[in-house]
């Protein structure tokens, strides 16, 4: 969720403006609308960023479909962090979850789809690792579809470069907003699938795309960046 799309230029001043604020941050980072290398937006936003701010730590996060071939790209805008959601390695249950993919043109559906995505998403991340980007790996924790597959997921990425996982709960709308959100039970038992292969990330709530601040060190400043109030939420994750 965010308050609204902004240009390249916007985001470089936001972030002089929050660095004004708040001038521990650390880490910036662009996690939509849509996926962040579906256009040149986010990249040329980073590079923006870096110029001026080269000690901000910049984290993308994508569905990794285009990541390998845009490996260059990311890594030429200042990109140390890259996160890869990843709800499958099996293409029956991402088919479930991805309903179609465009790819080279043409839209793809059910298991070529799927397909496509797992064999990108797998690629993205090994041309990360080679250009030493760190990889973490968010997968949505799905009841019912891959609640018993989050360490196959997990062994999966770890020997080709992702060095953490982070386990995000459902929430039920769209598509899927017939199915249950997890039990505090089922997103032990996926953590504990995930840990015997990748270190878990266990300190994330479902965040605002907008949120500005130190988690610890205060509540989400983004109110004095936006004009639009929200509702108070905020996370590093």
């Amino acid at each position: 969720m965010t308050r609204r799309v902004l240009r390249p230029e916007q985001c470089l001043e936001k972030v002089r403006q929050a660095l004004q604020v708040c001038p521990e941050i650390s880490v910036v980072g662009i996690a939509g609308p849509g996926d962040t290398l579906a256009t040149d937006h986010a990249l040329t936003t980073f590079l923006l960023i870096h110029q001026e701010f080269p000690d901000l730590i910049k984290c993308m996060s994508t569905n990794g479909l285009m990541l390998a071939r845009r490996a260059d790209e990311v890594v030429r805008a200042g990109v140390s962090t890259v996160t890869v959601t990843i709800n499958g390695v099996d293409p029956a249950i991402v088919a479930m979850v991805a309903s179609s993919v465009r790819w080279n043109g043409r839209v793809l559906s059910g298991r070529e789809a799927a397909e496509t995505l797992i064999e990108q998403q797998l690629l993205g991340i090994r041309s990360m690792a080679a250009r030493n980007v760190l990889v973490k790996i968010n997968t949505v924790l799905i009841p019912g579809v891959n609640d018993r597959h989050i360490g196959e997921i997990a062994k999966s990425v770890a020997p080709i470069g992702a060095f953490r996982i982070n386990i995000i709960s459902l929430i039920p709308q769209h598509d899927m907003v017939n199915l249950p959100a997890p039990s505090c039970q089922q997103l032990r038992e996926a953590r504990v699938a995930a840990e015997r292969y990748l270190p878990v990330f266990r300190h994330c709530k479902h965040c605002r795309a907008d949120a500005v601040g130190v988690p610890g060190l205060h509540q989400d400043i983004s109110a004095m960046l936006y004009d639009e109030p929200i509702a108070a939420t905020f996370s590093h994750g």
